[in-house]
């Protein structure tokens, strides 16, 4: 077995979730790191999209920022933010959205805007971007977030980007186009949403106990009948990781 850290194990994960060939709204930090893993292995043709207005960005090294000027650099085409949202966003043509979360909770409802109360917040977070708009409109959702009960709470400070609501079906009756969060990867394994829009555990990482994920979360954790081991990372998978990190 190859030998990986946690956080190796979780981006191998998260970049296996994408295809090639596919549309891929990409937020900066965890989530760019996976999808450009993913476009260097598996996935050469995944086209990225940043909120820059950047489409099929193809940086050599992790990009700092949404600003950074090695996606314009490397990009197929570079459009006005208004037209990435208006033109391809909102109109459905995107099929992935890639997010991370500073909260998350049991319906997949992300808050990236403050702990606490919004008024007197204990701390205050980035804010919402155009992760509500991605929440909302992609064809689904992948979130990719470091697993702890500070993270992984009962119920959200603040509902920045729509998850599943409630359950029973609340994205459908809101009007929101696209699926919401269908996978959540971290560093001790995977969840998926039961029918009501429950997250599952549905797979453990090498090395990881039921018992772990259970204690890192904030809920009662569902956890799946034929829960699964995910795939160790290749050594291939590490190295590419290793070269990107190292050029960033």
């Amino acid at each position: 077995m190859t030998r990986s850290t946690s956080d190796e194990m979780m981006t191998v994960a998260a970049a296996r979730a994408l295809r090639s060939g596919t549309r891929c709204f990409v937020g900066i930090g965890l989530p760019s790191t996976a999808a450009n893993l993913a476009r260097r292995t598996h996935a050469p043709d995944l086209v990225l999209i940043y909120e820059s207005g950047t489409l099929g960005s193809k940086p050599g090294r992790l990009p700092a920022s949404i600003g950074d000027g090695i996606l314009a650099e490397t990009a197929d085409a570079v459009i006005s933010v208004p037209e990435v949202f208006n033109y391809w966003l909102q109109p459905g043509r995107i099929d992935i959205g890639f997010l991370g979360a500073a909260q998350l909770d049991r319906f997949g409802n992300i808050n990236t805007t403050v702990i606490g109360d919004y008024r007197r917040p204990k701390v205050r977070l980035p804010g919402a971007g155009g992760a509500p708009e991605i929440a909302a409109s992609c064809g689904e959702v992948f979130v990719v977030v470091r697993q702890s009960r500070q993270t992984f709470v009962e119920r959200v400070d603040f509902v920045t980007s729509f998850g599943h609501g409630r359950g029973g079906g609340e994205r459908a009756r809101l009007g929101l186009r696209g699926a919401g969060p269908t996978q959540v990867i971290t560093d001790l394994g995977v969840m998926r949403p039961d029918e009501n829009g429950e997250l599952v555990l549905t797979a453990v990482h090498p090395g990881v106990t039921v018992e772990q994920v259970r204690a890192a979360t904030g809920w009662e954790l569902k956890v799946a009948a034929d829960i699964a081991v995910t795939e160790p990372p290749t050594e291939d998978e590490l190295a590419a990781l290793h070269t990107l990190q190292a050029a960033s």
